[in-house]
């Protein structure tokens, strides 16, 4: 079992309230490209600019889940956030257009797709309800 599992992964309190989005997107089935996609996505990996560029359009957390080739995005959100604007204007923010170039390679789409049309939104359809 993955260490970092065994402690669990820690929820950042914001101060105030917030909106979830969840998103999946199929990569490569090629083991290569998928482990390459894992890296490119560590942090000492991480573009500092496409980091920058997502808090700036007021993304609070974003992160990425794998399982073989099934790609789970989780992003926390200020409830006043507007996911359309917001992806509209990171896509014109320094290195996003590059990094979604870059990346298209391992999700197998047009490398001059943003992410908006890359990734899916997809529904909650349960949560431990209250009895």
């Amino acid at each position: 079992m993955n260490s970092e599992l065994k402690k669990g992964y820690p929820e950042r309190d914001f101060g105030m309230p917030t909106k979830r989005y969840v998103q999946t997107l199929a990569i490569s089935e090629d083991p290569e490209l998928q482990e390459l996609y894992r890296r490119c996505h560590a942090e000492e990996n991480a573009w500092k600019e496409v980091l920058e560029g997502i808090r700036e359009v007021g993304i609070l957390e974003m992160e990425l889940y794998m399982h073989g080739n099934i790609m789970t995005m989780i992003v926390e959100t200020p409830l006043d956030f507007d996911w359309d604007s917001a992806m509209a204007r990171l896509a014109t923010l320094p290195r996003q257009a590059e990094w979604e170039a870059y990346v298209a390679r391992f999700q197998g789409c047009d490398p001059s797709a943003p992410s908006d049309r890359k990734w899916q939104l997809m529904d909650r359809i349960f949560h431990l309800y209250e009895s």
